[in-house]
């Protein structure tokens, strides 16, 4: 056996260890990890045992349990996975500029208020890509009270987010005037989200499993590729209690994967994973 392959199995991951894994991860997190998840679990975690010096996977879950030590946020955070980018499913925001940002700026006109929340931001490409939007449109918003709320599980990809810093390679789907425009370039290749972005957006840690400390109402809610884990009764809890944060007309965007049908009956379907909220 390779040294890098008996490295990988330096623990044994028991049958019963693995389905504690799986109810922890999902009673904390919503994610219904499939049995096909086991490798991933065994990978990501041993890195946990390694960093802690235990032993077993059986020490590691009693840690978590006890949660004496704030392991069960790490613990969260080495299972969510956080896979984004700028401009992701472009066909989302070049709907939000053409068509909802102007419905907006009609039905609001009176509060002249606008909200957005970016839920499972990830690493910021999101909501730093709405801000952009909405920096862009602030001529039909100029004296508005506009916001972008942006929250994540996962408290280290939240740390990169409200930082706003990204290497070059994150920006393949930027155009170089938006990018100069947007973003400051550093002297270490990094480019850093300007003020003008950084002031719309609000980041907070949250666990959508957990009560929402806020009421909306919420013009647009963008919760993309965040449930596709989630089994079906999980996500039927969740959309109903987000279609709560929003009224008749507002809009939901989801993940290209992700479906509403048979999930919430709140929203009708009015473009690819695009859906309005009924009366």
């Amino acid at each position: 056996m390779q040294p890098d392959a008996a490295r990988e199995r330096e623990y044994h991951l028991s049958d019963a260890d693995f389905e504690r894994i799986r109810e922890l991860v999902r009673e904390h997190t919503g994610i219904a990890l499939a049995d096909s998840k086991r490798e991933l679990v065994y990978s990501r975690l041993a890195r946990r045992l390694r960093g802690l010096k235990l032993g077993s996977f059986g020490d590691y879950i009693a840690l978590v349990e006890r949660d004496q030590s704030g392991e069960l946020e790490e613990f969260a955070n080495a299972i969510t996975t956080n896979l984004t980018s700028f401009f992701r499913e472009s066909h989302h925001f070049d709907f939000l500029a053409s068509t909802v940002l102007p419905e907006i700026e009609k039905r609001n006109a009176g509060s002249r208020r606008l909200r957005i929340w970016s839920a499972g931001c990830s690493t910021g490409e999101e909501p730093y890509t709405l801000a952009i939007m909405l920096q862009e449109s602030m001529a039909r918003f100029r004296g508005w009270d506009v916001r972008i709320l942006a929250t994540d599980l996962d408290s280290n990809v939240l740390a990169t987010a409200k930082a706003g810093q990204y290497r070059e390679d994150r920006f393949a789907s930027v155009s170089a005037a938006r990018r100069q425009r947007w973003f400051e370039e550093g002297r270490n290749g990094t480019f850093t989200a300007n003020h003008e972005l950084k002031a719309l957006i609000t980041f907070r840690q949250l666990n959508l499993m957990h009560g929402f400390p806020f009421k909306g109402p919420f013009d647009v809610i963008f919760c993309r590729n965040v449930v596709i884990y989630f089994d079906k009764p999980t996500q039927r809890t969740l959309f109903g209690r987000i279609a709560q944060l929003q009224r008749a007309g507002d809009h939901l965007f989801i993940g290209h994967s992700e479906s509403l049908f048979k999930v919430c009956e709140n929203y009708e379907l009015i473009g690819k994973t695009i859906y309005r909220r009924l009366p």
